[in-house]
């Protein structure tokens, strides 16, 4: 079962409050996300380390619930 944008936007903003999340359906089909991720929490990390707060946010989901998610992260300009 595929997840959806809502559901991933909200499970990055529980663990990242402060996050602004665009989450984009690349293929229509709920299952392939692209996730652009601005959060002052990742500053002075790097970019992996940003990542994996990403995909910690989402408990586990990666590679099975959701099958597919590139993520952009930055921290604020």
């Amino acid at each position: 079962m595929a997840m959806d944008a809502g559901e991933i936007k909200q499970m990055i903003i529980e663990a990242l409050p402060d996050a602004e999340v665009i989450i984009e359906d690349l293929r229509g089909d709920g299952d392939h996300y692209a996730a652009r991720v601005t959060s002052e929490q990742f500053r002075g990390k790097t970019r992996v380390q940003q990542h994996q707060m990403v995909y910690k946010a989402l408990k586990g989901k990666m590679g099975d619930t959701l099958h597919a998610l590139a993520v952009q992260t930055a921290a604020p300009s």
